[in-house]
C-alpha cells in the first residue's frame, strides 16, 4: 500500500471534520502477520490501514455506545459488529468505567423512585433507584441493590449534598426516615415524570422488560449498561 493514501483517523480537525494531511503518516515496520504498520507524526499513534479483527478498530467504542443506547442486546450487537460476545462484554464494562457522572446542580427539585428487575434468575431480584431532576429532565444519580435503606440512602445522600430544594417520592415508608421532613413531599402524581422515564427505560433496554427472555447475567454488567445509557 502507498502511505501517501493513508491518513490517521484519530487526528481529526474539530471544525472541518477532516483527517490530517497524509504526509504526517510514515511506515513503521510490520505486524507478526506481515501487515504494514503506520505511525502518525501528529499524535504518535500506530495502526494499520485495514484490520482483520474488528475489535481493534478505533471507532468500535462509538458503535457500542450507540447500539447499547438503542436497546440492542449483547448477542445481536456482537453479531452486527462481528466481534465475540466476550470481547463486547469487556468493552462495555471498560467504556462504563471511563465515563464520569455529571455533577449534580444545587437547589433543585428531584423525584426518586425504584424499579424492579432481576439478575440471572427471577429469584434474584434487584432494585434500580433513580433520582430525576425536574428542571433538566434527566437522571442525575442511580444505584442498584436490594430494596433497603442502605440502597436508597446512596442516591438520597447525593441529593442532600446538592442541597435539594424538594424531593418527591411515592409512599414507601423507608423514605420517611431517610429524607428530612422539610424537603420531603409525598403527593399524588408527584412522581409522574420519573415513572414515565422508568417506562421508557424498560422499553429501550430489553433486559429491563417485565416479560422477556433477555436478562442481565451480573450486577456489574447491569450497572455498566445503565451508566452508558444514562450518561454517555
Amino acid at each position: 500500500m502507498n502511505s501517501n493514501l493513508y491518513s490517521c483517523i484519530r487526528c481529526v480537525d474539530e471544525k472541518n471534520a477532516l483527517n490530517v494531511f497524509t504526509d504526517k503518516v510514515v511506515k513503521v515496520g510490520f505486524t507478526k502477520a506481515g501487515k504494514q504498520r503506520f505511525r502518525c507524526k501528529a499524535c504518535g499513534k500506530t495502526g494499520m490501514e485495514n484490520y482483520s479483527y474488528r475489535a481493534y478498530e478505533v471507532t468500535l467504542n462509538d458503535h457500542i455506545v450507540r447500539l447499547t443506547k438503542e436497546g440492542m442486546g449483547i448477542r445481536s450487537t456482537a453479531r452486527y459488529l462481528r466481534i465475540s460476545t466476550n470481547t463486547l462484554l469487556r468493552r462495555i464494562i471498560s467504556i462504563a468505567n471511563e465515563l464520569s457522572i455529571p455533577q449534580i446542580s444545587t437547589n433543585k427539585t428531584y423525584e426518586v423512585d425504584e424499579m424492579r428487575t432481576y439478575i440471572k434468575s427471577k429469584d434474584r431480584v434487584v432494585w434500580i433507584v433513580c433520582a430525576y431532576e425536574r428542571e433538566s429532565k434527566r437522571i442525575v444519580s442511580f444505584y442498584t441493590g436490594h430494596r433497603t435503606n442502605k440502597t436508597l440512602n446512596v442516591v438520597l445522600k447525593t441529593l442532600q449534598l446538592a442541597n435539594a430544594k424538594r424531593i418527591f417520592t411515592d409512599g414507601l415508608r423507608n423514605y420517611r426516615y431517610l429524607i428530612d421532613k422539610g424537603i420531603h413531599r409525598v403527593k399524588r402524581f408527584a412522581t409522574n415524570h420519573i415513572e414515565r422515564f422508568n417506562l421508557t427505560l424498560r422499553t429501550h433496554l430489553k433486559r429491563l422488560n417485565r416479560r422477556t427472555i433477555c436478562f442481565s447475567r451480573s450486577l456489574l454488567l447491569l450497572n455498566a449498561v445503565l451508566k452508558i445509557y444514562l450518561f454517555a
